[in-house]
């Protein structure tokens, strides 16, 4: 019997803890979402789904959760996506394949603060957006990066150098990173260039960071770009995000 009350207890407490995610389509074309937790956590929904213009998919995941969300595009029947894909594969059941937009979450850390971002160090491939969702949070400073919105608005793929771009029929569908085009130590904060120190512009043949970050300053644009994009919040009592893509 005590074991019983204890798994009671404990099933309790795991669903009282749960935060709620909203992912929402404005795009003007279905989108196809990629979700992945992070070692040892859950991935939602079995990794991924068809999301189509205007629909919204709302699901939960258990306190600490920590992933990622990211857009997949042009998907076919056999699971194919021209960029952000799986494998071939819907529901993903691991990474998918930069460049992809991030959106990542580390929830209930010390103090129960979470911690969230949008990420083009992988690249690009859609804007997105996260908004914590109102009457779930509480601001504890005035901080922009308190409880505000985090992402990239514009349509990068427009300004993507044709190095970099990712082309299907005569046009730019994603926009690849410095670090994923050219794969060198530099652009990808290895080796040598592994801490914040040496990894900054000066040490890079080209700032190709700077175009992503000028168009996007609230993104990661480099893999030591902490202190203008990541964001944190607390929960009231705990907090829940929609995730938008092309807001």
């Amino acid at each position: 019997m005590k074991l019983q009350v204890t798994s009671i207890f404990i099933l309790m407490l795991s669903t009282s803890y749960a935060h709620e995610f909203r992912l929402r389509n404005n795009c003007p074309f279905p989108v196809w979402p990629g979700l992945l937790g992070n070692p040892g956590k859950e991935t939602p929904l079995n990794g991924g789904f068809q999301l189509n213009l205007w629909e919204t998919k709302v699901f939960h995941v258990g306190y600490g959760w920590g992933g990622r969300i990211w857009p997949r595009r042009d998907c076919d029947g056999n699971g194919h996506c021209l960029s952000g894909d799986c494998g071939n594969k819907i529901q993903c059941d691991g990474t998918g394949n930069p460049p992809a937009s991030l959106a990542e979450f580390t929830l209930d850390g010390w103090g129960n603060q979470d911690y969230y971002d949008v990420s083009l160090v992988d690249g690009y491939n859609l804007p997105i957006k996260i908004n914590p969702i109102p009457g779930t949070f509480r601001k504890v400073s005035d901080s922009y990066f308190d409880c505000n919105s985090a992402g990239c608005y514009r349509d990068l793929n427009e300004i993507c150098p044709n190095e970099l771009a990712i082309w299907h029929n005569g046009w730019k569908i994603a926009c690849k990173s410095a670090c994923l085009a050219f794969n060198t130590d530099q652009y990808c904060c290895r080796g040598a260039y592994g801490t914040p120190q040496t990894c900054k512009s000066s040490n890079w043949p080209y700032n190709y960071p700077a175009i992503f970050k000028q168009a996007c300053p609230d993104a990661y644009s480099y893999a030591y770009d902490d202190t203008t994009s990541t964001f944190t919040c607390h929960g009231n009592p705990e907090t829940g995000y929609e995730i938008v893509f092309c807001p």
